[in-house]
């Protein structure tokens, strides 16, 4: 049996890591512009270092990225000519709302995702926007705090009504927050969030999390509202734990690191605190500024589908002596003796993936939709910029064929699959171009220096087959 005729074949993209141009059209700052790439990067982005504008230290890649907001046509093409049947993209909310709490939107900034969208239609590209992607205005960071202040609700509130009605018939899948979870790994990126010392550091992320959720539910509340068509879903940063052992210690643990990254999607899909979050908050003295409102949305507005990406499975012990650990998305973990790890360390599993989209429809029993999946490696272009990546290749084919199990022998309800970085980006862990994960090769490297030229990769034919062929074809 193959996987549904109507299957959404794709790429993923994310504002602040390719659309540069952080100075034109009416944008304001965001809190993505001022984080460095370099060693202060890790600190900046988890919230220990304050950096709230630019220095003459430091470089800071999302300022032109790749360009995207003046190449959009050229390469929403190449995305046509591989055959997207959708394409996932954000919104900067600094180019809609330059400081965030106008009542008014910036015109130019609507104008320009209304273009893209357009653009992707022309081409029967469905696209599949998430709202905000690591990305707040700055002028909300300096001013309330961001999100820490109840006040972001509806900051972000008005977003929503202007978007959702501004883009009425031209978008029809929308994520509230990427990867939610990574408020409670890297705060500044995920969500503008700065420490003060001496603060108590969970209670900020996750009272700052309570209002993402809250304002998560009024944006599916609003996007329903204003068109029953429209699909909401939550996205997470995914990757199911393997206990190191069969000690029952370690097994368990799996099951806490497992409950602990679902923790804030248990909320959005099924509308209430789960009772082990609950406790962990009581157990640690965390105390949260819930109304009965707030719960009430929650309860009423869960989303559609459960998004996620997935790049690696994680392992975990109660044995302090591995202290032997490797690279994730943008957190460590212990290493796994059976699989192999990519040039940054992130650990090649395409069985786990298989096992997360598992363990994910089974905890939620809603649609899924494979947002971020792919391998950030080095690529050596010829004379004329070509790339021969036949790893790249070989790491999407294990996964789409897992992904694939999943559908046809799982039984998995799955909506689409959309690669990350389907052309070359800023890393957001990172800061680097040298990470590169696109089928298109972009000429620029981690000091910004370069030509921007565009140049498909072998991968870019490979996947245009896989897309043709329905997934059926996964050869090289």
């Amino acid at each position: 049996m193959p996987i549904q005729k109507d299957f959404l074949w794709g790429g993923a993209t994310a504002a602040n890591q390719v659309e540069g141009a952080y100075d034109q059209g009416g944008r304001g700052l965001a809190n993505v512009d001022v984080i460095p790439h370099g060693d202060d990067r890790r600190a900046v982005i988890t919230g220990q270092k304050k950096m709230l504008n630019f220095d003459e230290e430091h470089y800071y890649p999302a300022k032109s990225a790749v360009d995207f907001y003046h190449t959009y046509v050229e390469d929403i093409k190449l995305f046509a000519e591989m055959g997207f049947k959708t394409f996932r993209l954000s919104m900067g909310w600094s180019r809609i709302f330059p400081k965030g709490d106008e009542t008014e939107p910036n015109e130019e900034g609507l104008q320009f995702y209304e273009d893209v969208f357009k653009e992707c239609k022309k081409y029967s590209i469905e696209p599949l926007v998430t709202i905000t992607h690591f990305d707040v205005p700055m002028h909300l960071v300096n001013e309330y705090g961001s999100w820490r202040n109840r006040k972001m609700i509806s900051f972000y509130e008005t977003l929503c009504h202007v978007i959702f009605n501004r883009y009425k018939g031209l978008v029809k899948y929308w994520l509230t927050f990427n990867e939610i979870n990574m408020i409670l790994h890297a705060p500044f990126l995920s969500a503008g969030i700065v420490f003060e010392d001496g603060e108590n550091q969970e209670q900020v992320k996750y009272q700052a999390a309570h209002y993402e959720l809250v304002a998560s539910a009024i944006a599916t509340k609003i996007a329903h509202e204003v068109d029953p068509n429209n699909q909401v879903g939550c996205m997470i940063a995914a990757g199911s734990y393997y206990p190191y052992s069969c000690h029952p210690g370690d097994v368990w643990e799996s099951r806490k690191m497992d409950r602990h990254n679902y923790s804030l999607i248990d909320i959005q899909s099924r509308g209430e605190y789960p009772p082990y979050l609950l406790k962990d908050l009581e157990r640690n003295n965390i105390v949260l500024d819930i109304t009965e409102e707030d719960k009430k949305l929650l309860k009423d507005h869960t989303v559609d589908f459960i998004s996620f990406s997935y790049y690696s499975s994680r392992v975990a012990t109660i044995d302090d002596s591995l202290l032997d650990k490797t690279s994730g998305n943008l957190f460590p973990t212990i290493k796994n003796p059976h699989l192999k790890r990519s040039e940054w360390g992130w650990q090649i599993d395409p069985l786990g993936f298989r096992t997360t989209i598992n363990d994910l429809y089974d905890r939620y029993q809603k649609p899924l939709f494979v947002v971020e999946n792919g391998l950030g490696a080095y690529d050596t272009p010829d004379a004329k910029g070509y790339v021969e990546d036949d790893y790249r290749i070989e790491y999407l084919q294990a996964h789409i064929e897992a992904m694939r199990d999943a559908i046809v022998e799982d039984g998995v309800p799955i909506i689409g699959y959309t690669t990350w970085g389907c052309i070359d980006l800023v890393s957001a862990g990172t800061g680097e171009m040298d990470k590169r994960y696109g089928f298109i090769y972009v000429d620029r490297d981690n000091e910004g220096k370069g030509s921007l030229k565009r140049t498909p990769k072998k991968s870019f034919e490979w996947y245009k087959k896989v897309i043709k062929t329905n997934g059926d074809d996964l050869t090289n």
